[in-house]
């Protein structure tokens, strides 16, 4: 095991280099984040040249990414261009991102592998099409759509929530946290469903059933611990999913995290910003994927890392 998690982490590093330089030359070519800085009135030359020089922006792209890393092992991401340092906003956007993305995590797991588990075993029953259904409209409905609806529900007519997020607590980002995992919970329940109606098949499951065990041990124990796999690669690479794409969701209910700076970033071509925030999104889903490559000996015994 220990063998393969060091194997996992030198893996990681060009993924992250390689990552890192893509999104760096991707905002680079977004826009002259001067001209972004001077507003709709254009920066006079002189002015130009002092703040290109000022952050970097002279010197090749190829040095720019380079100063660039040397800075962030220092944990230094660097100056946003209203003179704030990028670590800043970081230490006050990723809190609320991270208790958004554990709400809808927890929606997707405790929601969608509930139903997923309900419908799998009664595969072909009524309540099995209704949440099928159900899933299918979920997935079809854009975020934005979803999320304008029930702040206009809750929030406005009914007044059941407040319409916008203040402080960010738990309390408040529920619905927003449902919001930004309605989409993933959907995949969820149906990934569950077939995972657990595959594996109702197999010969372990059925030598379980000849044994006479009781039938809440088959499904906890032989049935529901191999069929939680593909589920858990899903939920694994979703979080990093849902931190960086929690944009639209974070816009509709005024919550300053993640997702807000990165739009006031790209808004106003502050490529600092993106280039930091992105950084540490890039390793998130890395650590997200290696905590899941190492649960699988965990849910299957079967599966040995050299």
């Amino acid at each position: 095991m220990g063998r393969h998690v060091l194997r996992r982490l030198l893996q990681m590093i060009p993924v992250f280099v390689g990552a890192t330089l893509l999104i760096f030359l991707m905002v680079n070519v977004m826009g002259d984040p001067v001209a972004g800085l001077c507003g709709e009135r254009a920066c006079d030359p002189a002015t130009a040249a002092q703040l290109r020089r000022e952050f970097g922006l002279d010197q090749p792209v190829w040095r720019q990414y380079l100063t660039y890393m040397g800075k962030v092992f220092t944990g230094d991401f660097g100056t946003a261009f209203n003179g704030q340092p990028v670590t800043e906003l970081m230490a006050t956007a990723f809190p609320v991102t991270v208790r958004l993305t554990v709400v809808a995590v927890l929606f997707e797991v405790v929601v969608g592998v509930t139903l997923g588990v309900v419908t799998g075993l009664r595969r072909g029953r009524p309540v099995d099409t209704a949440v099928l259904l159900a899933t299918l409209v979920v997935i079809s409905v854009p975020t934005f759509v979803t999320g304008l609806l029930l702040q206009l529900l809750l929030g406005i007519k009914w007044q059941w929530i407040r319409p916008s997020v203040h402080a960010g607590g738990f309390d408040e980002l529920i619905v927003p946290g449902l919001v930004l995992a309605s989409v993933s919970l959907a995949y969820v329940t149906r990934l569950t469903r077939t995972s657990l109606a595959e594996n109702r098949r197999s010969d372990h499951v059925r030598t379980a059933v000849a044994k006479g065990l009781p039938r809440r041990r088959i499904v906890t124990r032989h049935l529901l611990r191999n069929s939680l796999i593909p589920v858990v690669t899903f939920i694994g690479t979703d979080i990093g999913a849902l931190m960086g794409g929690a944009i639209v969701t974070e816009r509709i209910f005024n919550i300053h995290g993640v997702g807000y700076q990165l739009y006031q970033g790209i808004l106003r071509q502050n490529s600092q910003t993106v280039v930091g925030f992105v950084t540490v999104l890039v390793l998130v889903f890395l650590v997200a994927n290696l905590l899941v490559d190492l649960l699988y000996a965990v849910l299957d015994p079967r599966i040995r890392h050299a």
